[in-house]
């Protein structure tokens, strides 16, 4: 019990002792050791050379043994037979210095000159600057002639070219004059005092200044300013003006996914003035103004690219107070069918074509300075065609396409005003294209059906041969015949380079054609239809390379010497050479 009691105290009183002390204050105070840093800035003085390199020496285990080989040897049978031969490379050729000039002159039978250059410099202030000059004419007459039949065309240009930081822009100014005949004389008996008092020359001059301007990292792609002036020798004018743009804006602004629109806008003007109609001496007056607006956007769906567009055009023309409006779609579609070797194209479109005097007389230089100007409407073309490659030299394109015009124009023969004998009437003197030697504009509503073929066959390459055709079949609203318009065109063409020679050929075909026939002088009802013969004709030209400088060229047309009409009563030259040397430089 006393052990017990004893036992208990002694607890007790510890506890007593602990329960104090856990109920005193607790110092938060501690003490730690701070570690100083500071930067260290050595000194020379504290650097210690190393004065001696340490040596490694190697365990005699690990040095390298050397190494021996043996072979034995033992004869074996070789069927290996080594044969010599020359080394064998690709030709590609001799790479041909490219000259910024060139100066070429050549001469041929009718009394044919022949002169052409190019000059070209640019500095590096990134400006550049250009001239060039044409001339060809015959002084010679057609064979069977009567009337001079003479011709000459001239042409010449220059430009200047200036980069700047944010935009391109290019000055030219262009200048034409030509000199033809009015020589095709109906088949009417003409005295000679009649012939002798015709003046069929014509002489056209044409000047045109044009400004254009391509942007950088802009909306605006390019802009485009010119103005021609086109006259002749009977005081004919023609004044043409326009206005081109064309803006790309990005709609992936607006939806991701989106490519860019672009935009093509045009403002055109046109004026002219003819003297005399065919009919009396009352002038003839010309105006419109024509707006258009082209908005294209291009995509791809499937392999396929897809261009879709519309042509917003608006037409106006104060001399004949008509205005005009059209809308007209503009779609392509053209994919691959077998991948690398046939692709498939179609597509819908239309536009429409302001007509001038220049252009005419481009086309067929013997019209009559007494044209009605109107504008032609291409309501729509449809067309579908397959084109690719066969192997890697031979190519293909074949297409067929639908076109509906209003208003389309067709060359036709004037009637004469003289009988043969006489040059006058009621005191007014016949002109020289009053003869029935020049042609007038007929207008008519035409739809046009079309099959095209095109081949392509790289026979080496030095060698290549291509064949062009296109047969069309007219469906006319008024005109009694399709006048002066072939049903068939073809061509075959060559070329041959290697080494220092060049040649190419070109063969062209064109069909028959019709005409009109008038019963008696003008004003006359149609008498007939004269058709006028198909033809071939047959050009070659080669020449030789003497050095990169120096070249002879020679031209060999109509070899096949048909004095061929290309428009009723105007035969053509026969058998023409014409030969020169072109020399390349420069400065």
């Amino acid at each position: 019990m006393k052990k017990g009691f004893t036992l208990f105290l002694t607890c007790f009183v510890f506890l007593n002792f602990y329960a104090q002390k856990k109920k005193q204050p607790i110092d938060t105070v501690k003490t730690e050791v701070v570690n100083i840093v500071t930067k260290y800035n050595p000194k020379i003085a504290d650097a210690k050379k190393i004065k001696k390199n340490p040596k490694i020496k190697l365990l005699k285990k690990n040095e390298k043994k050397k190494l021996e080989y043996t072979i034995f040897s033992a004869p074996v049978a070789s069927t290996f037979i080594p044969k010599s031969g020359a080394v064998k490379g690709i030709d590609v050729g001799i790479k041909e210095r490219i000259y910024k000039n060139y100066l070429a002159l050549g001469f041929g039978n009718y009394t044919t000159p022949y002169f052409e250059t190019y000059l070209h410099h640019s500095t590096r202030f990134k400006n550049e600057f250009g001239f060039n000059a044409k001339y060809l004419a015959s002084e010679n007459n057609v064979n069977n002639s009567i009337l001079a039949s003479n011709f000459s065309n001239y042409n010449i240009g220059a430009f200047y070219k200036q980069q700047v930081r944010y935009f391109d822009w290019k000055v030219s100014l262009n200048s034409e004059r030509k000199l033809y005949n009015w020589y095709g004389l109906p088949n009417i008996t003409f005295s000679e005092p009649t012939t002798n008092s015709i003046n069929p020359e014509q002489e056209y001059n044409y000047f045109e200044l044009i400004g254009h301007f391509t942007f950088k990292d802009s909306y605006i792609d390019y802009g485009k300013i010119s103005a021609t002036y086109f006259t002749d020798r009977y005081n004919s004018s023609e004044i043409l003006a326009n206005f081109d743009s064309k803006l790309n804006l990005p709609l992936s602004y607006f939806f991701r996914n989106l490519n860019e629109i672009s935009i093509r806008t045009s403002i055109e003007f046109l004026k002219g003035e003819f003297k005399s109609n065919y009919e009396n001496r009352n002038s003839i007056k010309y105006a419109t103004t024509t707006f258009k607006v082209k908005p294209e956007y291009k995509m791809s769906f499937l392999n396929f690219n897809i261009k879709t567009g519309l042509h917003l055009i608006a037409s106006l023309d104060p001399e004949n107070n008509s205005n005009n409006f059209f809308l007209i779609p503009d779609v392509l579609i053209h994919g691959p069918i077998l991948k690398n070797y046939l692709n498939i194209y179609t597509g819908l479109s239309g536009d429409l074509h302001t007509n001038t005097f220049k252009n005419f007389t481009d086309e067929n230089p013997y019209v009559s300075p007494t044209l009605f100007i109107t504008q032609t409407l291409e309501k729509s073309i449809l067309f579908i065609g397959l084109n690719g490659k066969i192997n890697s030299s031979l190519s293909f394109n074949f297409k067929a396409s639908n076109k509906t015009e209003e208003d389309k124009p067709l060359f036709l023969r004037n009637a004469s005003k003289s009988d043969g004998t006489n040059n006058a009437i009621n005191g007014n003197t016949f002109k020289g294209y009053e003869y029935g030697n020049s042609f007038s504009i007929y207008y008519d509503d035409v739809k046009t059906t079309t099959l095209l073929g095109e081949i392509e066959y790289d026979f080496s390459k030095n060698l290549s041969f291509s064949i062009l055709g296109n047969y069309n079949i007219y469906t006319l609203k008024n005109a009694l015949e399709t006048w002066n318009l072939p049903s068939i065109e073809a061509s075959f063409s060559t070329k041959y380079k290697k080494a220092k020679w060049f040649a190419s050929s070109n063969i062209f075909y064109v069909s028959e054609r019709q005409d009109a026939l008038y019963n008696a002088q003008y004003p006359s009802s149609f008498k007939g239809i004269e058709t006028i013969n198909a033809f071939v004709d047959v050009n070659l030209n080669g020449g030789y390379h003497f050095n990169d400088k120096f070249s002879a060229f020679l031209k060999l047309n109509n070899i096949l010497n048909t004095e061929y009409q290309r428009f009723a009563n105007y035969n053509t030259q026969g058998f023409q050479v014409l030969g020169g040397i072109t020399y390349k430089f420069d400065f």
